[in-house]
């Protein structure tokens, strides 16, 4: 097995210290509306993401974004440092919601700052920030992860921390959220294939309820979650 697997399989982890964990990016919204009671409910809210969210663009950014940033890398005083700058304020923007915006700037700070701490900060001073999908391409490009690999990590990532909420709002047993994520595993390695080869600008973003639940998760008289 190669290194680069094993450092993949170390950005995937549950004890990555990013606070993943404390976001659900609307679902305590659609669970307490009663839109997701079961299993097959939770199935098809990860499917259609996968299809057509903000996921999706994120995800097709991210072959670029390792791009740019192993230019910055290269040539600290080029152009690419701003291609960088520009392309995460263009996906933060795709967020509708202030809470998950918010997720996306501490999550991507946290990710860089863990990074630095094992010395392998941003080029330049390393004091720039970034936000998720940015500070994870990031973290391909440092620890020589090819492209299509991130963003199937990307994609598998976001899954098992939306059953991992599931586990907890719905609920769904822990056998069944493996189950959901066992039989999800070809959707994800499809998806990821096509988007490490697409354009995120020529993708759209159809995911018109997820950002209503999540425009309307601060509302929430209780909740459990940040997002």
């Amino acid at each position: 097995m190669s290194v680069a697997r094993l450092r993949l399989f170390q950005l995937v982890s549950p004890a990555l210290p990013v606070g993943a964990f404390s976001y659900s990016e609307g679902l305590e919204v659609l669970v307490q509306a009663g839109e997701l009671g079961d299993a097959e409910d939770v199935a098809h809210w990860l499917e259609a993401e996968l299809a057509r969210g903000t996921l999706a663009i994120e995800a097709a950014s991210l072959t670029r974004l390792m791009q740019a940033l192993t230019r910055w890398r290269e040539f600290p005083e080029g152009p690419a440092r701003q291609e960088v700058l520009e392309l995460d304020g263009w996906l933060l923007a795709q967020r509708e919601a202030a809470e998950v915006r918010a997720q996306q700037r501490q999550m991507g700070r946290s990710l860089l700052q863990l990074l630095a701490d094992l010395a392998l900060p941003l080029p330049g001073d390393g004091s720039q920030r970034l936000a998720w999908p940015g500070a994870w391409a990031w973290a391909g490009v440092a620890l020589a992860i090819a492209p299509e690999e991130v963003v199937e990590a990307y994609l598998y990532g976001w899954i098992a921390t939306q059953l991992s909420a599931a586990v907890r709002l719905v609920p769904l047993g822990p056998t069944e959220a493996q189950r959901l994520q066992l039989a999800l595993a070809p959707t994800i390695a499809a998806r990821a294939a096509e988007l490490a080869a697409a354009d995120p600008e020529d993708l759209w973003n159809g995911g018109v309820g997820a950002g209503l639940a999540q425009l309307g998760h601060g509302e929430l008289y209780s909740r459990l979650f940040r997002s």
